[in-house]
Formats: structure tokens, C-alpha cells, sequence
């Protein structure tokens, strides 16, 4: 409405005058109109939710200093010494081994992912034990063309029984690593990571494992998870 209008000008104005330097527009899925006339004053987009779209207006000198929204999606992979035979878009007709996996939710720590995607799609329990590897990816189709990390961990089994989920798998079962280090039959990824577990368990883990700690943040009431390779005793207990 014209009224409305009338009302974002005067408040940007009156912004101006007050020497604020950017807004945050926050417009609920209802009130959806609104992003036109925002729009039609500056505001441009900066992300959305289910439930809203939050809008930006840089009123500072030079090019806007905000941040931008997030432009990585997170996925965990498990190595439980069990693996799934499984189709996975967008690259389609391609059947191979790959680990059982997925996106990590909000809120959830990558270890909490790997436990829970290892029972979703096998049925197995686990226990996150480490980091293994990291890929890092840009462009991912599956991502929206954005950036995606792949984060493998090792995991150590408290049940064997398979009760797959036949919605996302077509087969799970036991596997040799070294038979899965071989197999033309499995991702790239999935090759490499069963070459890496082959060395830690002729070598020992301790000299791939990425461990975590965790330490109160400088926000009180908070946490945070170091990942890190294992640090001597001695160097744990200085002080």
C-alpha cells in the first residue's frame, strides 16, 4: 500500500539520520508482500527459512560489510566396518559401495550424525571413535551449487545385525576392507578412505586418528569440539 510505502522511506531516512550503518529485515512467510516494497527501498536478500525471509540494507560507505549466509552443507560418512550398496544422486544409473551417511542437522555434532545415520540406514548401533578424513567439495549439485564437506569417521560397533533401510539402500552387508579397496565397485572416496583404515589397522590408529576434546567457550554456558590429531600426555596436562 501506498501507506506502507510512505512508512519504509521515512524509516530508512530516519536511519540515515541516526548513522546506522546496516538493518536486518526480518518478513514472515504470511507478510510475504512486504519483500516487494523492501525491495523497492534497497533491501535485498539475505537468506530464508521455512517460516521467513530476512532481508539487508547497507547504509554504510563502500560495498556492504555484513556477513553472508552460510554457503556449506555438512555431511557425515560412517566407517563401521560395514557398508551400504546404494544409489545417490545427481549422478544417476550408478549403483556402488559408499559408506552410510548424510547431512548433519542444525545443532547436531558430527559424531552425533555419524551414530545417527549409521542406524538409520543399517540398522547397526555405533560409537563415534575419530576423524578420519575430510573432502571438500565446490559447486555440489547436491548442494545447490554451493560448497559441501564430507567428513568420514571411524566408528566402533555395539551391535552387528543388518536391518537396512530398503528406502535409501539396495543392499548392506559385512565387508573386507581389502576386497573394498579393490572393487571398481565403490566410489572414489570410498576406495581411498578403506586404503586409509587398512594402514591404521596394520599401523595403529594413533597415527591418523583425529580426535576431539571439548572446552567451555568464551560465551558462559557454552561449549565447543576441538578436532585435533592426539597431543602427548605431556603436553595434556600443562598448565
Amino acid at each position: 500500500t501506498d501507506g506502507t510505502h510512505k512508512f519504509t522511506r521515512s524509516s530508512v531516512s530516519q536511519w540515515r539520520d541516526e548513522g546506522r550503518v546496516a538493518v536486518w529485515l526480518h518478513v514472515p512467510i504470511l507478510q510475504s508482500s512486504l519483500v516487494a516494497v523492501a525491495a523497492s527501498q534497497g533491501f535485498a536478500f539475505h537468506h530464508a527459512e521455512q517460516g521467513s525471509s530476512t532481508l539487508t540494507l547497507w547504509l554504510g560507505e563502500g560495498p556492504s560489510r555484513l556477513p553472508g549466509f552460510a554457503t556449506h552443507q555438512l555431511g557425515v560418512a560412517a566407517q563401521a566396518d560395514c557398508f551400504i550398496n546404494g544409489f545417490f544422486p545427481p549422478i544417476q544409473t550408478i549403483y556402488a559401495w559408499k559408506f552410510p551417511g548424510g547431512l548433519s542437522n542444525p545443532g547436531e555434532d558430527i559424531g552425533d550424525t555419524a551414530v545417527r545415520e549409521v542406524f538409520e540406514e543399517t540398522g547397526i548401533k555405533s560409537e563415534f571413535k575419530s576423524i578420519l578424513s575430510i573432502r571438500q567439495q565446490h559447486e555440489h549439485p547436491g548442494a545447490f551449487g554451493k560448497s559441501d564437506m564430507y567428513i568420514i569417521c571411524r566408528m566402533e560397533p555395539s551391535s552387528f545385525h543388518i536391518s537396512f533401510c530398503q528406502h535409501e539402500c539396495l543392499r548392506c552387508e559385512w565387508m573386507d576392507l581389502e576386497e573394498l579397496a579393490r572393487t571398481e565397485n565403490a566410489t572414489p572416496i570410498t576406495s581411498n578412505v578403506a586404503k586409509l583404515l587398512l594402514f591404521g589397522y596394520r599401523e595403529g590408529f594413533d597415527r591418523i586418528d583425529i580426535t576431539m576434546r571439548e572446552f567451555p567457550a568464551v560465551y558462559t554456558g557454552l561449549f565447543y569440539k576441538l578436532y585435533h590429531r592426539e597431543l602427548p600426555e605431556s603436553y595434556r596436562n600443562m598448565t
